[in-house]
């Protein structure tokens, strides 16, 4: 098992991104602190885990808040006495975040308190933590667009996402000789109901996909291993990096019809 003995803190577990990874990592030996703000999805991903044999809690959180992410990170080293891999993934791609000059303030401080913010707080609780167990792996999850920014405008999405990737690249060079490895997970365009709420016809959904290599979405458990690796001791000289699962598309960084990129 690629996990064994390891306890790890996914946030934004109870759905998409972070619930295939909880269930994988969790298969492959972790314990594992699934928190989320909705109840029941979060609770149902612990249900799930414990009944394949694995071993997991649920603590609710608002990433946003200090209080909440101090309190996530105590109780996984209350409940598994440590914290080895810490998977900032919770996220948000608001219907009303468009261009500079529509998108309201209120839109741009909710998604920056979330996405952003959200990490940051993880990062400032849970790195001591990952200090006080020797070291381990924190993940990011930003997006493909921190690189190549959204044809389809999202302002606050796009930004709040190359700011985790900044940041991801800082943490990475102050905490590399404590034995911290902080890397950006930076995945394409996936067929998660966050984006194929937001991409609600399927002229939408071809719209996406002719700037695919791979001409699919992908799914939510292929980024799941790629979190498994980066938690996994198989990185252990991997930190700071943008680890892209997109299916190409930045490879074919190309404009079609005006177009470039689009949005995870």
């Amino acid at each position: 098992m690629r996990l064994k003995d390891k306890v790890a803190l996914i946030t934004g577990g109870g759905s998409g991104i972070g619930r295939e990874t909880a269930l994988l990592f969790a298969s492959e030996g972790a314990a594992v602190v699934v928190v989320d703000i909705n109840d029941a999805n979060g609770e149902q991903t612990v249900l799930d885990i414990r009944a394949n044999g694995g071993e997991a809690i649920y603590v609710h959180a608002d990433v946003s808040k200090a209080s909440d992410c101090e309190a996530m990170v105590r109780a996984a080293e209350e409940k598994f006495g440590k914290l080895n891999v810490l998977f900032n993934n919770a996220g948000i791609m608001h219907h009303a975040d468009d261009n500079a000059e529509t998108t309201d303030e209120a839109i741009w401080d909710l998604t920056m308190a979330i996405n952003l913010k959200g990490v940051f707080l993880g990062c400032k609780y849970g790195i001591p933590a990952l200090r006080r167990s020797g070291g381990g792996s924190i993940i990011n999850t930003a997006s493909f667009v921190a690189l190549l920014g959204a044809a389809t405008p999202q302002i606050a999405y796009t930004a709040s996402k190359g700011g985790v990737l900044a940041m991801t690249r800082e943490l990475a060079v102050i905490h590399a000789r404590e034995n911290i490895r902080v890397n950006a997970l930076c995945p394409g365009p996936l067929r998660t109901e966050l984006l194929m709420s937001y991409l609600n016809t399927e002229e939408k959904r071809q719209r996406r996909l002719v700037h695919i290599p791979m001409g699919r979405f992908g799914e939510a458990k292929e980024i799941a291993y790629a979190a498994l690796y980066l938690a996994s001791d198989e990185s252990s000289y991997v930190t700071g990096t943008e680890f892209l699962v997109d299916g190409g598309i930045t490879a074919a960084n190309e404009t079609r019809n005006g177009e470039r990129g689009e949005i995870p």
